[in-house]
């Protein structure tokens, strides 16, 4: 029978668990250190948490103790990672106080129907080209790379509610975070079902279902249910029917229903999660409980990262970091440094948009939780054969981890040259004139 560490006779060291409660103790506390005054330091704490992460994978090796495979642990690591980006996606909606009109959200919109598209297309080219990927698992992998991640991006984004900053880039970079983890999901699927031999006669129903119906269903709830329940506990607060001490957690369940109702609906929950924290935050925007609940939405999220980052770099092993090959390497350099910087280039040309905050999103299209969860529920679709399977995960493993610490190193310093305080980009709407609506 085995006996707790403290009843065995004599002396008992290195209790498994006790060393992972030590450990986690330990990665809190350096969180909490890590995201105070978070924008003043010259590193994000996502760095600090992989760094943290690779350590517990060098114990991990030592001890020799099983633990999580991101290929044959995919269904684990989907669901990990899911919850963290809703999380984000709920909250990153929440921050965002522009009006809902095309002309204000311009820069979002050419992110996300000409950069992705197009960062997504040359991976496709690399992927059958370079890396010697079937077509389907290449536009998979596209899609699984292509999204900037809703997560990480908060290092460079705009700030909390009511602090929304001046520049054009700040809020480009959130709202594509917050809509093209969603927007990416047609694009999985395609490459999936392009890997099924059945033919095409499921194209015309991957256009309706996949991408028509989901993408609008899924907005149309995420908006709804995101106004009715921040109309229902403004009131309820009002009423003193909820106490104003759990203010700060009703995010939670609020994205956990909208999420949960919306694919039960068979729509995309991604898109309701960012549609729902827009909507949340439109009931009466200025009523001090959206600051208290925006508020329990990101130590929320910053938990949730501390967590994906942490699994992040305790999956990571020599023998992973060289399934990508040399192929896979090249790409995860060509995607940070020559396409997502073209795709943005040819996006913004004849946009007004200066010269400096192209460059601002050319290099920041942060790669990061969403990846990961793409990447284990394209191996969880069992569409990947047992090869392109492993290489699709380590790569994206692989550009999560160059991202982290590339844009980690350089979110501050980058920011302050190519960010500096000036006045409005000319043509973009003033701050008087980003009433929400």
């Amino acid at each position: 029978m085995d006996l707790p560490p403290a009843a065995e006779r004599g002396f008992s060291f290195a209790d498994p668990f006790a060393a992972g409660l030590l450990f986690l103790g330990i990665a809190i506390f350096a969180a909490i250190g890590a995201l105070s005054h978070e924008r003043e330091r010259a590193f994000s704490a996502s760095l600090v948490y992989l760094g943290l992460g690779l350590a517990a994978a060098v114990a991990i090796e030592i001890i020799d103790i099983a633990w999580v495979d991101p290929v044959a642990d995919a269904s684990l690591v989907e669901h990990v990672t899911e919850l963290a980006v809703i999380i984000a996606l709920f909250g990153t909606g929440m921050k965002l106080e522009r009006p809902l009109k095309g002309p204000a959200w311009g820069s979002v919109v050419r992110l996300l129907a000409i950069t992705m598209p197009l960062t997504i297309g040359a991976v496709v080219l690399f992927g059958t080209g370079v890396m010697g990927l079937s077509l389907g698992a290449a536009i998979a992998l596209g899609a699984i790379l292509a999204p900037t991640d809703p997560v990480l991006a908060g290092d460079i984004g705009v700030g909390p509610p009511g602090q929304e900053d001046a520049h054009e880039s700040n809020f480009s970079v959130t709202g594509e975070a917050g809509l093209n983890d969603g927007l990416a999901f047609p694009f999985l699927f395609l490459g999936l079902f392009v890997l099924d031999p059945g033919g095409t006669s499921w194209l015309g129903e991957w256009l309706l279902a996949d991408v028509l119906f989901a993408i609008v269903v899924g907005a149309a709830i995420g908006a709804a249910v995101g106004f009715g329940i921040g109309l229902a506990a403004v009131k309820l607060r009002e009423r003193e029917l909820f106490a104003s001490v759990f203010d700060p957690w009703l995010a939670i369940p609020a994205v956990l229903a909208i999420y949960g109702l919306t694919e039960f609906a068979g729509a995309y929950g991604f898109i309701a999660a960012f549609a729902g924290g827009l909507a949340f935050r439109r009931y009466e925007r200025d009523h001090e409980y959206n600051r208290r609940a925006h508020e329990g939405a990101e130590v929320a999220e910053k938990l949730s990262e501390l967590a994906v980052v942490l699994l992040l770099g305790s999956m990571i092993s020599v023998s992973g970091l060289g399934e990508p090959g040399l192929a896979g390497w090249l790409l995860v350099a060509a995607l940070l440094l020559v396409m997502r910087p073209a795709a943005v280039a040819i996006t913004f040309v004849g946009s007004g948009l200066p010269a400096r905050q192209r460059a601002f999103l050319g290099w920041f299209g942060v790669r990061g939780v969403g990846s990961l969860f793409y990447a284990a529920a394209a191996v969880g679709s069992g569409y990947l054969t047992g090869s392109e399977a492993t290489i699709v995960t380590w790569t994206a493993v692989a550009a999560v981890a160059v991202s982290i610490v590339a844009h980690g190193v350089t979110a501050t310093p980058l920011s302050r040259r190519l960010l500096p305080d000036e006045a409005l980009t000319p043509g973009i709407a003033s701050r008087e004139d980003q009433t929400p609506g």
